[in-house]
């Protein structure tokens, strides 16, 4: 059949038009132009975050880095060395107040007890005769008192003379002074039983250090039974040369750096020459005010002697990035990279000279974990 070229013609037009308008409406779904806006804005939160680590305050401690302030380094700082000792009352170190025998051992080392918690029981024939004593020493006055007050209602009704009255009072208060010391020995004794069972608890509230006895075992009087220590009453003990005593005043506030690089307030609580005066040394105790310390750290604390204008950080939390000297500053989401001119490094610590106000917080010991992290982080960014 011969077709008619004027349905060709019209058949091919309809064809055109709806190919074109396939196309149009193509271009008109395309997304490109929302995904090169979003890379537009990758790239801007890109520039607004160079130099920021992301990083919560648990990932940072998780990684080893510390933050520390910012604080104004006085001209000729101090910087003195000790270890965290327990406080005056915060260490027990409980002994037997008899000899005997180990019957129990109610605690361990490493258990959390409370004040008056039971160590150890012993049995001691010792305690028995001073339980035997308490009783009959009580007996014996009881009876004083009895025979006194008989003695005082017959001279009442003129049966005997004042002079009996008063031999058996003398009698009476001498039974009662036996009955209080001899309640005294058995309560130092640990307060035993009529069997000599003796209790042995804790003066204090704390951790047990060490329970050096065991069931079976003999103690003499005064043997150790445990140590145990308060892991809130601790003070750190530095030494200091001699000289620095006219500076280092009961009140004044120190900043103590943990062996973990953190840092804790404290308060010097006294400071004294050493006995020995031919070293020419000093002992200073400062009381923390925050944070936890471990008794028997090694830490380290900076004092100003004098006034300055600068500012100090440990020295490891300056890290260089192309060339220049840095610092971390923490912020709510991470670390920020921070430009600043340094002065004189001494004694584990670097002046600030500009780039940093005082009471800002910045990371001080594993800032080059920061550093690395950036690094990394540029790194992955240039490859894409």
């Amino acid at each position: 059949m011969k077709l008619d070229p004027r349905i060709l013609t019209t058949t091919a037009a309809v064809v055109v038009a709806l190919g074109a308008g396939y196309g149009l409406a193509r271009l008109t779904d395309r997304p490109a132009p929302q995904a090169e806006a979003g890379e537009a804005e990758h790239g801007e939160d890109h520039a607004a975050e160079e130099g920021f680590v992301a990083l919560t305050a648990e990932a940072a401690r998780a990684a080893g880095v510390a933050v520390v302030t910012a604080a104004p380094a006085g001209v000729g700082d101090l910087r003195l060395t000790g270890r965290v000792v327990a406080a005056p009352g915060g260490r027990a170190a409980v002994a037997a107040p008899v000899s005997g025998s180990v019957e129990r051992v109610l605690a361990a080392p490493g258990l959390t007890i409370a004040a008056g918690a039971p160590l150890a029981s012993l049995r001691s024939a010792e305690a028995a005769a001073f339980a035997a004593e308490t009783r009959a020493a009580a007996a014996e006055a009881q009876a004083a008192r009895a025979a006194l007050a008989r003695e005082e209602r017959l001279f009442a009704a003129g049966v005997t003379a004042r002079q009996e009255v008063e031999a058996a009072r003398a009698l009476a208060a001498r039974a009662e002074a036996q009955a209080v010391a001899a309640r005294a020995r058995s309560a130092a004794s640990g307060g035993p039983g009529a069997s000599g069972l003796v209790t042995i608890r804790s003066p204090i509230a704390g951790v047990v250090l060490a329970l050096p006895v065991a069931p079976g075992g003999f103690v003499a009087q005064g043997g150790p039974i445990a140590e145990v220590a308060d892991p809130g009453q601790v003070e750190a003990v530095f030494n200091a040369p001699a000289e620095a005593l006219g500076a280092l005043k009961m009140g004044a506030a120190l900043r103590i750096l943990g062996p973990d690089g953190t840092e804790t307030d404290a308060v010097i609580v006294g400071a004294a020459p050493m006995a020995q005066d031919a070293t020419g040394a000093a002992v200073v105790r400062a009381r923390p005010r925050g944070g936890r310390l471990a008794a028997g750290a090694a830490v380290s604390a900076a004092f100003a002697t004098g006034s300055g204008d600068a500012l100090a950080v440990p020295s490891e939390a300056v890290q260089t990035l192309e060339g220049a000297p840095v610092v971390f500053v923490a912020e709510t989401k991470g670390f920020r990279a921070r430009p600043v001119t340094v002065g004189k490094s001494g004694a584990g610590l670097t002046q600030i000279l500009s780039g940093l106000k005082a009471g800002e917080r910045v990371a001080g010991r594993g800032a080059f974990v920061l550093k690395a992290e950036l690094a990394k982080g540029e790194a992955g960014h240039g490859d894409h």
